[in-house]
């Protein structure tokens, strides 16, 4: 059964759609149940998506889980992927249990367990406790280190779109989306809401080029990163899709990238010398007031 067909209404309004995300999963979740070959683990509750033993899967798992921004078909592979690789160590560890030492697991999963407790909250006072980094402070560590924050990969801004080959209103969408009028971008707007599966305008804001790359199953040369131009279009029909994209504009690789893709960069920088400080200060005076209340004891020379 072909469960990207069970999908197709679904449409992404751009990257992070929180509407799309929530109208994907319960499109998922309908197709997978009617794909099943096996009855459901709990008739009485639609919300479990797979179970091993007493041990179950459940819709609000996956969506805790599941990434924004991903298209139909790239949402259909992570949830396959995410149930598959469940029942997969589900499976092997039930059978795995007897046959490993289970004391030696014990112990790094504590250990690990610790760590991450540990790094969260040293994260969080940090957070707390820190000073704000003005803006004109970032700005300024931008402007002089300029040569330091150079694109690995182009960035680009246009419109893609992915729509069935049989829409009605194809030839229309073909001429709104190559149009830089104020209107037409405006009437695309409500075109693509009658048939794309999906649409991002980023004429206004820097894309990756990669995350447009993947999303188009089509043939960039040896050198993907190479094809992007300003005013390049592309259309590509596949597995009876059309997808179109314009490129309006490019900065590419090697120059120097804009002010917002390095501003969180230059925050981690300047934020690394008194990170490093507070979180040698916050484990030694812990330290100090378990020694004093007697809740620490050390027996060895430190």
């Amino acid at each position: 059964m072909n469960l990207t067909t069970r999908i197709s209404a679904v449409r992404e309004r751009g990257p992070g759609g929180r509407l799309a995300h929530r109208l994907l999963l319960s499109a998922l979740t309908v197709a997978m149940a009617a794909c099943s070959h096996s009855p459901a683990p709990d008739a009485d509750d639609a919300r479990v998506l797979a179970s091993v033993g007493p041990a179950t899967l459940t819709l609000d798992d996956l969506h805790r889980d599941m990434p924004g921004g991903l298209s139909s078909d790239d949402s259909l592979r992570f949830v396959k992927s995410y149930v598959n690789s469940w029942i997969d160590r589900r499976l092997v560890t039930d059978v795995a249990v007897g046959t490993v030492d289970m004391a030696k697991i014990d112990r790094l999963v504590e250990q690990y367990r610790m760590s991450l407790i540990m790094q969260e909250y040293r994260r969080r006072m940090f957070e707390t406790k820190s000073a704000e980094i003005p803006a004109d402070t970032l700005r300024a560590y931008f402007e002089a280190n300029r040569n330091e924050f150079r694109l690995e990969r182009p960035l680009v801004q246009g419109v893609y779109l992915k729509i069935p080959q049989e829409a009605p209103n194809i030839r229309t969408i073909r001429r709104l989306y190559a149009s830089d009028r104020p209107q037409d971008i405006d009437q695309l707007e409500k075109e693509v809401l009658k048939s794309a599966i999906h649409y991002d305008y980023f004429r206004d804001h820097w894309v990756d080029w990669e995350q447009i790359e993947n999303r188009i199953p089509a043939d960039f040369g040896a050198d993907p990163m190479q094809w992007p131009q300003k005013g390049r279009k592309l259309e590509e029909s596949a597995g009876g899709f059309l997808y179109l994209l314009r490129i309006t504009d490019i900065m590419p690789a090697g120059t120097v990238m804009p002010y917002e893709n390095a501003e969180p960069m230059i925050r981690r920088l300047l934020t690394a010398p008194a990170r490093k400080a507070y979180d040698a200060a916050l484990r030694r005076d812990l330290r100090r007031a378990a020694l004093d209340d007697g809740n620490l004891k050390i027996n060895i020379e430190l």
